[in-house]
């Protein structure tokens, strides 16, 4: 045991109350004993005991006065009562006011020496589940966003300015980067943060299935409804709603959510009756809303409803300084769930890490540890520990960038620039692996304002 079992002994027959003590303290107990329960009835008042082993009878204060103080005052406590008066009335007694076991007179030492190893092992698996809990609130904080990236503080500085305004919010950025956890974000920093908040997927259901969840059914609206059903919006009332890839929704279902936006009521499918609601609505998606708008896939009175404020979310490729971070929270909680002891990580991980691009984001990153976790066998996650399809990768993406595809010139500047770091400058090298001459290079160079002073190697 990594900390002591503190036991209480109890037994007005001395050497009874002598032979207990040398016995358990050879088992590696904290040993209290006292021939008196008046001071017994004192010590489980002042002190914190794991165990009490207590005589039934006492003078003045007997065994099943001290068990009903301990478990008064602490519950947890396991109470082992032996007596050399045993009857099944006193052992069902004892039993109903919570003692753990019952032991007769004349004992047998090795019975009671398992008994107190049963009645520990319980105590103590109570204290790894409490720590374990605790341990996993802290990792699991719902709306810890961990971030040293400057982009990523100004976004959450907006998101706590705009929490208390009530005002609808568009939430942007790629798959995987942490949009939902940015909803709830706001939520638990807005007035609204004891109300409950909702999520929905708008490219999970058909627009039947979706208006169903938004809106609920009245009780025969349809075959198979034969109960009234309240829909998320309903639900949501005086909280937050969260329309996840709201880009999916259809243009139908765009004007029905415009509707409660505007007028703040809804009706139930198959209902006639107006339900006033009071929600909160943030939306997200991985889409440009603008160009939907111009293809006539989104309308623009919806989208101007939802996007009174925009939150963009960086993907993980523009805050890799904040990489190492994420690994580290993720790695302690995965150790912490399967029970590993794995507490660093290689820095030939972090630097594959940070020189890979993440298409998946955040989300990915958190897949990678995981598995990795899952994987090590030691104290430190190594590359061994990683999935063999990732080892191998070096995987540059193409991402929009405020909303618009990368020109090729933009993604030859970007190569050249890429090529270049990788050679440590070398330009002949460079000019080698891109399968050109030194002087087509240095035009290049040029083009893209990559020059520097130093000639051609």
């Amino acid at each position: 045991m990594s900390q002591k079992i503190r036991l209480l002994i109890v037994d007005d027959e001395k050497i009874a109350l002598k032979n207990l003590s040398h016995i358990l303290k050879k088992e590696g107990y904290e040993i209290t004993t006292t021939a008196s329960g008046q001071n017994a009835l004192k010590w489980v008042q002042e002190r914190n005991f794991d165990v009490v082993l207590t005589d039934l009878r006492m003078e003045k204060v007997d065994g099943m006065k001290i068990l009903r103080k301990c478990k008064e005052i602490s519950p947890d406590t396991e109470v082992i009562m032996i007596t050399g008066y045993a009857t099944v009335e006193t052992a069902i007694q004892a039993m109903q006011h919570g003692a753990y076991h019952y032991i007769a007179k004349p004992f047998k030492l090795d019975e009671v020496r398992n008994v107190v190893k049963e009645a520990s092992e319980k105590i103590r698996l109570k204290k790894e589940n409490v720590a374990l809990k605790e341990r996993l609130e802290n990792i699991e904080e719902k709306v810890r966003i961990i971030t040293e990236d400057p982009q990523m503080i100004r976004l959450l500085d907006m998101a706590r300015e705009i929490a208390p305004t009530d005002c609808n919010t568009l939430i942007t950025g790629e798959s995987g980067t942490g949009k939902e956890l940015m909803a709830r974000y706001i939520h638990l920093h807005s007035r609204r943060a004891k109300g409950p908040l909702l999520a929905v997927n708008c490219g999970a259901f058909t627009e039947d299935l979706l208006a169903n969840e938004l809106f609920g059914h009245e009780q025969g609206a349809f075959t198979g409804a034969t109960v009234l059903k309240k829909g998320l919006i309903e639900i949501a009332s005086q909280g937050t709603l969260f329309l996840d890839e709201i880009s999916e929704m259809s243009p139908s279902m765009q004007v029905k959510l415009l509707r409660v936006i505007q007028s703040r009521e809804f009706h139930r499918i198959g209902g006639t009756r107006s339900i006033l609601v009071n929600v909160r609505f943030i939306a997200a998606t991985n889409r440009d809303l603008k160009e939907l708008i111009e293809s006539g896939e989104f309308r623009h009175d919806l989208f101007y409803r939802l996007n009174v404020v925009t939150l963009h979310q960086p993907p993980l490729a523009e805050r890799k300084g904040d990489i190492p971070l994420l690994a580290y929270h993720f790695l302690k909680k995965y150790s912490v769930l399967m029970g590993k002891e794995t507490t660093e990580i290689s820095e030939e991980v972090l630097n594959f890490l940070r020189s890979y691009n993440f298409p998946g984001n955040v989300r990915e990153l958190e897949n990678i540890i995981e598995r990795g976790v899952a994987l090590s066998r030691g104290s430190t996650l190594t590359m061994s520990s990683l999935p063999d399809d990732l080892k191998g990768l070096c995987l540059k993406t193409y991402r929009r960038k405020e909303g618009k595809f990368p020109s090729l010139e933009d993604q030859e500047k970007t190569y050249i620039r890429w090529v270049l770091d990788e050679v440590g400058g070398n330009k002949s090298k460079a000019a080698k692996i891109l399968g050109i001459d030194r002087v087509s290079l240095w035009r290049k160079l040029k083009k893209f304002d990559l020059e520097d002073n130093e000639s051609l190697h």
